[in-house]
């Protein structure tokens, strides 16, 4: 398993964390923030090595400034399937600049290029139209309304290998 990866955006480097960091970072959010984190992927990363794609974050630098923007992830490896799940969120004080829609897109390309994935999946809540456009530009169809286990109803948006 790799140690490190980082992937590349025309504004960003996407840098896959250490188990150690990650957690961390979950411990800085606040209470009404951590407690919208998966308890599954909690103990994913938990009982992951360093270098797991799967089951860690990456942080989402802006190459220019070199600041932490947001986080983005899958949320496990490929079901038995080829499915798998994607995840972000930019900072307040990033948005509204392209940086979701970048990160979507990488962690997509990632997916569908391992061999492992053949439909990459998102869920936006139908409050979110941020989301909602991101995930239009980055060439995702809309599935439905959803019930998710963990995020209750959802609407589900997939992007299958060409």
């Amino acid at each position: 398993m790799m140690k490190s990866l980082t992937l590349t955006t025309p504004q960003l480097d996407l840098e896959l964390q250490p188990p150690d960091k990650v957690l961390a970072w979950v411990d800085s959010l606040p209470p009404e923030v951590r407690k919208e984190i998966s308890p599954v992927w909690l103990d994913r990363v938990k009982s992951s090595s360093s270098g797991d794609v799967w089951a860690l974050s990456f942080n989402m630098i802006e190459r220019e400034s070199g600041s932490v923007v947001g986080v983005c992830a899958f949320k496990g490896p490929p079901d038995a399937y080829g499915t798998v799940e994607i995840a972000y969120g930019v900072d307040e004080p990033f948005r509204r600049r392209g940086y979701a829609t970048q990160a979507a897109e990488a962690l997509t390309k990632y997916a569908l290029s391992s061999g492992a994935v053949t439909v990459v999946r998102a869920h936006t809540l139908a409050v979110n139209d941020a989301s909602v456009r991101t995930l239009e530009k980055c060439g995702f169809t809309c599935m439905g309304d959803v019930i998710d286990p963990e995020d209750g109803p959802v609407i589900r948006w997939e992007r299958r290998v060409d």
